[in-house]
């Protein structure tokens, strides 16, 4: 792996606060992340959405919330998860009702889907280390860019592997890797798959300021801001103070 001397931000913007999935259907696809991600506590969060936290022996920012979407389209994976399995086969993957979309072949590791569809990847067991989520993929047309912007304002380093691009040892980041994957194919910027980050300041605007864009503010129904990396990923911020405990 090459790292590059690029930076590790002096002053973190914010911290990561775990993911949010958009789901047609909220009981199935709450008991199949739950499963998939080893237990931990499961409950709702108001109407049409859940929540998955304290998962055993895993860090405490792995966060998965639910929100029930009806109306649901394609979201071509642009963001999706890497699992380690505990050993060399998804058998309780496929038990808990994933799908096997691609067997390991030039690349060592099996795609799959989730009930509903999302894909993600999941590895081969390695050594001693633990099974569950071990990084964040996001696919993008400039990876070294959107990777420098969201190391500066997590707090972590860059590093290059292959076409990759990497922000490794964000502070409260809960997994080995934020990967960004260049794709030739821009994907849509409305995924499935997202995620929440907390802010250090009242309001975003160091974000803002930064690059980010503005989509909503806080509503009678959220307690934060709807924003947009600047590739135009979205995802949402809360004020420190605002910020659910856990």
């Amino acid at each position: 792996m090459k790292k590059e001397d690029l930076l590790r931000a002096t002053h973190p913007t914010v911290q990561f606060d775990g993911l949010s999935l958009d789901v047609r259907n909220l009981d199935s696809q709450a008991a199949f992340w739950h499963a998939a991600l080893g237990g931990g506590t499961l409950r709702p969060e108001g109407p049409g959405r859940a929540r998955i936290d304290r998962i055993p022996r895993r860090p405490d920012a792995e966060i998965l919330r639910l929100r029930q979407v009806p109306d649901l389209s394609p979201d071509g994976a642009r963001v999706h998860l890497d699992l380690r399995l505990a050993g060399d086969q998804p058998d309780e993957l496929i038990e808990a009702g994933a799908t096997v979309v691609r067997k390991p072949g030039d690349d060592p590791w099996f795609v799959m889907a989730d009930p509903e569809g999302n894909q993600f990847c999941a590895y081969p067991a390695v050594d001693e280390r633990p099974p569950g989520i071990f990084e964040l993929v996001v696919k993008c047309e400039v990876a070294h860019d959107l990777a420098k912007w969201w190391g500066t304002v997590l707090g972590g380093r860059i590093e290059q592997e292959g076409e990759a691009v990497l922000v490794v040892g964000a502070p409260e980041f809960p997994w080995d890797f934020m990967v960004f994957d260049p794709v030739p194919d821009p994907r849509p910027v409305r995924p499935h798959l997202h995620w929440h980050v907390t802010l250090r300041d009242e309001t975003p605007a160091e974000l803002l300021k930064h690059g980010a864009r503005l989509i909503s503010g806080p509503d009678g129904d959220e307690d934060g801001w709807l924003l947009a990396d600047p590739e135009g990923n979205r995802f949402h911020a809360r004020a420190a103070e605002t910020a659910k405990p856990t």
